[in-house]
């Protein structure tokens, strides 16, 4: 399959989800908890299931040797060549609220290594999408490149987080809390938006914990295709996902490494 084609099928994948899920936003639906009264709510709607199901039986149909990873069906062929990650509703807690901070992250690995990237937010209309050499915005304003905002000093810059208290309580959740002190502004609750408002030149970084391989893979081509840099903490690969840091540029990046690893 050509590049063309390959962008052509990630977008009919959203067009799937997105009619899967808007039936969904802002109406009274089901919902379940997936921690079955733990002490982290972890939600998941009938707009997530139908959302996978219409993925998973596109990628099917068309790749019957792929493997795929999602967040509510589990994982199939693993040891493919090629393996689709996919969460449905990235910020779940965010679509229950009604706020349009959620979105679908399609993403596509090469021998493990995160290739391509999509991440769609049809309430909104609008699509990001990269690759790890470039990265690009389509909405109903129309199209364009994605950038990060470079050469920003840690003490001028924007740092995003889907909530404090998911980091662990104690050693983990001080070191963000002493690198947020660091920064000139810290914004909650973004979810998968904050990493593509990162590639658009808007945030500078992006700090997370206890994430999924489908919480980030599809957002590490976006994020590395507009400019920016994605690692663990300690600096590795994040396609597996856990304690996560995105940043516009390599300066701020290891910036923020060294508040995190003292």
């Amino acid at each position: 399959m050509s590049v063309v084609d390959l962008a052509r099928f990630m977008d009919d994948l959203a067009d799937a989800s997105g009619q899967a899920i808007l039936p969904f936003f802002r109406t009274a639906f089901g919902m379940d908890d997936k921690a079955r009264g733990g002490a982290a709510f972890d939600p998941v709607t009938e707009a997530d299931r139908a959302a996978e199901v219409a993925m998973r039986g596109m990628i099917r149909r068309h790749f019957p040797t792929h493997g795929i990873l999602g967040e509510e069906f589990g994982s199939e062929n693993l040891e493919a060549e090629c393996v689709w990650v996919l969460d449905p509703i990235d910020g779940t807690r965010a679509f229950l609220s009604g706020l349009p901070t959620w979105g679908t992250l399609i993403g596509l690995t090469h021998h493990g290594a995160a290739v391509r990237g999509l991440m769609h937010q049809p309430y909104l209309g609008e699509r990001f999408s990269g690759d790890g050499a470039s990265a690009r915005l389509r909405s109903a304003r129309g199209e364009r490149q994605l950038l990060t905002r470079r050469g920003t000093a840690l003490d001028q810059a924007i740092l995003a987080t889907t909530d404090p208290r998911l980091f662990a309580q104690g050693e983990e959740r001080e070191r963000f809390l002493g690198l947020e002190e660091a920064v000139r502004l810290s914004r909650y609750g973004t979810d998968c938006y904050a990493y593509c408002m990162l590639a658009a030149g808007q945030i500078d970084l992006v700090v997370e914990a206890g994430l999924k391989p489908y919480d980030i893979v599809a957002l590490i081509p976006i994020v590395e295709g507009a400019g920016g840099i994605v690692t663990t903490w300690d600096g590795g690969p994040a396609t597996g996902g856990g304690r996560i840091v995105a940043a516009g540029d390599r300066r701020l990046h290891e910036a923020a490494l060294r508040h995190l690893n003292p």
